[in-house]
């Protein structure tokens, strides 16, 4: 990383703990997610200040670590018959050219927390990931990828719960999503495992596995969606 993005990086982060107490003060955040978006943000701001005089890092470590942070992890939890899950979704990454200065865009503050997001949630940070992703749903409340993150989160935590209401919600969180992103693979594979594993959505599932494979998914998102299609009886 240069010492420009270095600058930029700084930047962002400030912003985002302004935004962060203001939002707080306006009874937007509830206390336990603004403390987790302080630290976030403040753990993130000392380690590029400290990283600011060392701009020699090789390049091409750089670029590993920048391609490791657009990876998601997700671990499915157990149901019968579903075991865990990898599952990679493309960033979209719109925006993100440098300018030389240390203004940043909307587009640019969008990318920087569908990253962060994604990486949280790859370390296990659900309530870091689920702050992120809400900030997006205020700067871009059709972001198919915010959507179905957050959709996905909130499956999870409402059938860990066994909570319907926040299954409900989820389902409706990742139908949005496949409306604001009809041609993104992903969309369709989130939303058909979860009708696939949630009751009376069998055809639902059928017919959203049937669109993600018309979308030419990656190997990685076949191979997630392997077991599934098998279960259904869905040619792939």
């Amino acid at each position: 990383m240069n010492s420009q993005r270095l600058r930029d990086e700084i930047a962002l982060r400030e912003a985002s703990l302004t935004d962060a107490h203001r939002e707080f003060d306006a009874g937007e955040l509830d206390e336990a997610t603004f403390d987790a978006i302080v630290a976030r943000e403040e753990a993130a701001l000392r380690r590029a200040r400290e990283a600011l005089p060392k701009v020699a890092e090789p390049v091409a470590k750089v670029r590993r670590r920048r391609t490791s942070r657009l990876v998601v992890a997700l671990s499915c939890f157990a149901f019968a018959a579903v075991g865990l899950v990898w599952i990679n979704v493309s960033l979209r990454q719109a925006g993100t050219s440098q300018t030389g200065g240390v203004v940043v865009n909307r587009a640019q503050q969008i990318s920087q927390l569908l990253n962060e997001g994604q990486a949280d949630v790859s370390t296990g940070n659900d309530i870091a990931a689920l702050a992120a992703y809400a900030k997006v749903l205020t700067l871009d409340p059709h972001n198919p990828v915010a959507l179905t993150e957050t959709g996905w989160l909130d499956f999870s935590a409402g059938s860990a719960s066994r909570s319907s209401a926040v299954v409900a919600q989820a389902l409706s969180l990742l139908r949005s999503a496949v409306h604001y992103g009809p041609n993104d693979p992903a969309t369709h594979l989130y939303y058909a495992i979860v009708a696939t594993v949630t009751p009376h959505n069998e055809a639902l599932a059928r017919q959203q596995f049937r669109l993600f494979l018309t979308l030419h998914p990656s190997q990685v998102q076949r191979a997630v969606a392997a077991p599934y299609l098998r279960a259904l009886r869905v040619k792939s």
